[in-house]
């Protein structure tokens, strides 16, 4: 029985950073698998991109019949609602699993988009959690999903992103704001010294409590 986590874009890249990102969480002892929406776009950035993953992402996870739980490795949260719909099982949402825990580390979080073009997005999601006041700022790197694989120049666009979000915006937790950032989390919190939040490891944990809990969001009905 496995936790599936899918990236809903087409970048293996992406998908291998998760599994190096989600490396810790094999202490546990639950099995975790990382997949890969051949049918997704390159990079998740505009609204026509979020529309075209929803029907495939359903499709994929509901031909995975050994699944414990879903995690859905974008931060747009493409299709979260619809799976929940179609199963018992837990189904995580990156977003919103990150804006979530980002509450019990500070006060005031900051997110780091990848784009300008993000950013409105962002805010009507954390508008529509009632949580507005909680959020610092939203600041872009002006870089796609595959250019994040240029390492050098993400690193430092990220590193002084997030020195923004800290010095001007006065942020208290540092939120990555696409799945494609997952392996730099460790070098922003130690530069920034603060805490910093991967979105996928914030919702596979997560996921992994409610398996071990046997917990859903349909509490009515009981899973192993």
């Amino acid at each position: 029985m496995t936790l599936y986590v899918i990236n809903p874009n087409s970048s293996q890249q992406v998908t291998d950073g998760l599994e190096q990102a989600l490396s810790p969480l094999d202490t546990w002892g639950h099995p975790i698998r990382c997949l890969t929406l051949k049918e997704g776009p390159p990079g998740i950035e505009t609204q026509a991109h979020i529309d075209s993953v929803i029907a495939p992402t359903l499709r994929l996870a509901c031909s995975l019949h050994d699944a414990t739980g879903f995690v859905v490795a974008c931060f747009s949260d493409p299709g979260v609602k619809d799976l929940r719909a179609e199963t018992s099982l837990p189904v995580l949402g990156i977003r919103e699993a990150a804006i979530s825990t980002a509450l019990t580390l500070g006060e005031r979080f900051g997110i780091i988009a990848i784009r300008e073009g993000s950013i409105p997005r962002h805010l009507a999601a954390v508008d529509q959690m009632g949580l507005s006041d909680r959020l610092a700022a939203d600041r872009a790197l002006d870089l796609g999903v595959p250019e994040l694989a240029d390492e050098s120049r993400t690193l430092e666009r990220l590193l002084s992103t997030a020195q923004r979000l800290r010095d001007d915006d006065r942020a208290e937790v540092l939120i990555l704001g696409c799945a494609g950032m997952a392996h730099y989390r460790t070098r922003v919190e130690a530069a920034t010294g603060l805490p910093t939040i991967d979105p996928t490891q914030a919702a596979a944990a997560m996921a992994l409590g409610r398996i071990s809990l046997c917990q859903s969001h349909k509490p009515e009905v009981h899973h192993a």
